[in-house]
């Protein structure tokens, strides 16, 4: 029953229910910590995160499919803008099928860490991963480094934005450079203004006709949401998640496929990743997310963790959880 209503509030259900009880004071306190959804946290690891032209150079590359090895896949393939930049399917789809369920790239700007597992500590570092990963791209960085000099339009506007020689033998650099542009493209990805904000807006100022037009079988998910049921204790704030890790038993589909480890893994690999907040490619290698970094402890209580998905745009999602275990 709670889950059920939980769900209509997410989904914005308009069924006729019982009309609900107004919010007290302590109810509504706790719904307008979930709106609105304030601008985008600064990247100082990113000179360029809010670059103009190194977003119009990472919407380019974000499209091009020369990317991948076959020249079939591009960034679009598996974070459709038409499918909420996701791609729709419970697993990702490139070259091969992955292990895990595609994220929206929606608000991504507002994630502290990255992929289900936190392997990663920027939106830059995270988009070179598919481009070089045998199931998804294929494509590498070498293969970047050559497209990038060799196209005389796209070097041009690579070499206006980094001000670097775009040299084919520079293949560690470029690739975190390309990276880098496609954050400043996934930072304008942003969603805001739903129902729950504009009804959130009409709680804050006390305008009963704008809450009215909330749909109250919503309302009622919405109370057990804050309430009853404590949904926000893990899906907070205004991106409805605490950005943490957490494990909560979903259940493994391919029981003959060794088990996800989760955070426990991603730990080490963001911590060795070359291109996280402390390495040679930041730009801000002794700030505080380097120092964040630096504080992690890879400890047997983070095995089958996963980062608490947003919930916002839920209802475009056709597949839940880390593996795509749920429909």
């Amino acid at each position: 029953m709670i889950a059920a209503a939980v769900l209509a509030f997410t989904l914005r259900a308009s069924q006729a229910v019982p009309t609900p009880p107004r919010l007290d004071a302590k109810e509504i306190a706790r719904v307008l910590t979930h709106s609105p959804l304030a601008g985008p946290p600064p990247d100082p690891t990113n000179a360029h995160a809010d670059d103009p032209a190194a977003a119009r150079l990472g919407q380019f590359l974000f499209f091009d499919k020369r990317l991948s090895a076959n020249g079939e896949i591009a960034c679009a393939t598996c974070h459709d803008p038409a499918r909420c930049f996701a791609d729709g399917k419970p697993l990702s789809q490139g070259l091969a099928t992955g292990k895990r369920h595609v994220p929206s790239l929606l608000n991504v700007a507002w994630q502290r860490w990255l992929t289900w597992d936190g392997r990663v500590d920027s939106p830059w570092a995270q988009a070179g991963r598919p481009i070089e990963s045998a199931s998804e791209m294929g494509g590498g960085r070498v293969r970047l480094a050559r497209l990038v000099a060799g196209d005389p339009d796209l070097r041009a506007a690579y070499e206006s934005v980094f001000g670097t020689h775009a040299d084919p033998a520079a293949g560690d650099r470029i690739l975190a450079e390309t990276g880098k542009a496609l954050e400043a493209y996934e930072r304008k990805l942003v969603s805001v203004d739903s129902a729950f904000d504009r009804f959130a807006t009409a709680l804050r100022s006390g305008d009963e006709t704008g809450e009215a037009r909330y749909p109250e079988v919503a309302r009622r998910g919405l109370a057990l949401f804050i309430g009853k049921a404590n949904c926000r204790l893990c899906h907070a704030g205004p991106l409805f998640s605490d950005g943490e890790f957490h494990n909560i038993g979903v259940p493994t589909l391919d029981k003959s496929a060794p088990r996800d480890a989760g955070r426990y893994e991603g730990v080490e690999e963001v911590r060795r990743d070359p291109f996280n907040a402390a390495g040679v490619h930041s730009d801000d290698p002794k700030g505080p997310r380097a120092a964040e970094l630096a504080a992690l402890a890879r400890t047997s209580d983070l095995w089958g963790e996963f980062r608490t998905p947003t919930l916002r745009n839920v209802a475009l999602q056709p597949a839940f959880f880390h593996n795509g275990a749920f429909t």
